[in-house]
């Protein structure tokens, strides 16, 4: 079959709009000897801004020697896991490479988990000891983790010790809501304690275990996907290669995804830290800490999901802004509706582009160029050293027909390693192309003469409508281009006739008054005949998930339960 179209090769040159070149090497050098380098480059700067607060790299390098110290001498040796249940703090960096430091695996588990999801992970990832924080939000889950898990111990790092003075003082006597304090009990300790004499950081092979990060993966239940000190490594380097502006200017990124998340595990931390830039720290997004930050700090760069972006607009101090200094935001995990980057870009001047990315994938796969030729609507090229096909929706032993659709599959050093104790999963997660494994993402894709990726849909998700595919993003885009539409998910839904359906529920603008009744004759006149939708449902919301992206998958939970 002719794969003109598609790329087991380097995408050609004529259509290629990064600033380094598609074959750029990357060194698979592991994390911790990237951050001994840095360290000693810029010791004295800023790696992290925090609450007022600013850790250079010489202290949190040091930090995090020590606590890889602490591992050792606790008897937590290289290949066993530990776990992060922290939000945005410096602490988190510091446990984060000091952990990789002392070769000890590392678990990321969300701070919005619940104590039976968290102990689910820690059981099935064999988590030892988890590192959290004495806020209110985590430490009593974290407690009740430990009391009915195998859990052997928590490490709490305390929130006053990472505040300047003033604040630090004013937590202390007006903070009880905020923060619940340390018990003093069996097998709960104090960050501080843990931190040893300053250990000789181990240097990782490549191939070595460094992060079990959980994701729905491609299959919907939740696994470890293992990603190895080469793959972060790799995929940090790859997310800088993107970047067209001078090291000689100031790379400050605002930080307020949160980094127990891939997408910011990568472009927020490992890619700020391997450029020797400065990462604006929140504890979380919150819109006006937000606009706050950007006005105070001039960050030139900030990552974030199409809803952060939206949240961001619909603020009542977003006039109030000052964007002058953002040269570029990044939108991952959801799809950017038109609508939205448009008015985004427009009122603050910053150039938003849309990327796509995976867990299994270490977080970077493609991207639209911050500048140059882009292409909206899609997700860019490919970056650095990544290689992609296109296989046939049906059979994923063959590629899709010239010009078709098919299933998105990737190859690079990102890549992870597999999925966690699950052979079972690996088995569907890749395919064999070329006598090479390929990760098949489930995602629906098309690619043009010159490189560029657009995600059709996934594969779980086509609506089979009388015996036609229906893609629910392509009526969700449709939808969006309503101005009385401010978010839009379509789910399939039984039918008697066709067997299923689309169905559309939406949220809308504040200021309009459009009905259900109005806006499903709108849709139906603007799509065809297969995908014209069964109803429109308006709701005040529209489920999310823990980064905050619109969640089809719980909705359609909730609609079919």
């Amino acid at each position: 079959m002719a794969v003109s179209r598609q790329f087991p090769f380097p995408p050609p040159a004529s259509g290629y709009h990064h600033p380094t070149p598609w074959d750029t090497p990357v060194d698979p050098v592991p994390l911790p000897e990237l951050f001994r380098r840095q360290a000693e480059a810029h010791g004295n700067h800023a790696l992290a801004h925090f609450l007022g607060r600013d850790f250079s790299y010489a202290a949190l390098y040091d930090e995090a020697r020590r606590f890889a110290g602490g591992l050792k001498a606790n008897g937590i040796a290289p290949g066993e896991r530990i776990g992060l249940f922290l939000p945005n703090i410096p602490t988190y960096i510091a446990a984060y490479y000091g952990a990789m430091m002392a070769g000890v695996v590392l678990a990321n588990f969300s701070p919005l988990y619940s104590a039976a999801e968290l102990a689910h992970q820690v059981e099935d990832s064999g988590t030892r000891m988890i590192v959290t924080l004495d806020s209110s939000a985590l430490l009593p889950t974290a407690l009740e983790v430990l009391d009915r898990s195998p859990l052997e111990r928590l490490v709490v790092a305390r929130l006053a010790d990472l505040l300047p003075t003033g604040k630090s003082i004013a937590l202390r006597l007006f903070g009880r809501k905020q923060v619940t304090p340390i018990p003093h009990r069996d097998k709960v300790d104090h960050w501080r304690d843990w931190l040893g004499d300053l250990a000789e950081p181990m240097v990782p092979k490549p191939d070595d275990l460094a992060l079990l990060q959980y994701t729905g993966g491609t299959t919907g239940t939740p696994k470890g996907a293992m990603l190895t000190h080469g793959n972060l490594s790799s995929n940090a380097q790859q997310a800088d290669l993107m970047d067209p502006f001078s090291r000689e200017e100031p790379d400050v990124i605002l930080g307020a995804l949160p980094l127990f998340h891939v997408f910011a595990n990568t472009c927020v931390l490992n890619r700020t830290m391997q450029r020797g830039g400065t990462i604006v720290m929140l504890p979380r997004f919150d819109a006006k800490q937000v606009i706050k930050a950007i006005t105070q700090h001039k960050p030139t760069g900030f990552p974030g999901v199409p809803t952060m972006y939206q949240a961001l607009l619909d603020h009542r101090d977003f006039d109030k802004c000052d964007w002058s200094s953002v040269r570029v935001c990044i939108s991952g995990g959801a799809p950017m509706p038109a609508p939205l980057r448009e008015q985004f870009e427009a009122a603050t001047g910053a150039r938003l582009v849309e990327g796509y990315g995976l867990t299994e994938s270490s977080g970077v796969v493609s991207a639209n160029p911050y500048e140059a030729t882009r292409k909206p609507g899609t997700i860019g090229q490919v970056i650095a050293g990544t290689r992609v096909l296109l296989l046939d929706k049906e059979d994923p032993a063959k590629l899709a027909g010239e010009g078709e659709a098919g299933e998105l599959a990737v190859r690079g050093p990102q890549i992870m390693a597999g999925y966690w104790n699950r052979r079972d999963a690996d088995s569907s997660a890749f395919a064999t192309v070329y006598g090479e494994k390929w990760l098949r993402t489930g995602d629906i894709a098309t690619l043009d003469d010159d490189g560029f990726l657009a995600i059709v849909d996934r594969s779980k998700d086509m609506i089979a409508v009388g015996g036609f595919k229906v893609f629910p993003s392509q009526v969700e885009a449709v939808l969006l281009r309503n101005p009385a539409v401010k978010e839009a998910l379509v789910i399939g839904v039984p039918d008697a006739y066709h067997g299923e359906m689309p169905q559309a529920y939406v949220v809308m603008n504040p200021e309009d008054e459009a009905t259900a009744a109005e806006l499903k004759d709108w849709l139906n006149s603007r799509v065809g005949k297969h995908e014209r939708v069964k109803d429109v449902i308006i709701r005040e919301d529209l489920p999310k998930t823990m980064i905050g992206k619109l969640d089809r998958k719980a909705l359609r939970a909730e609609v079919l339960d």
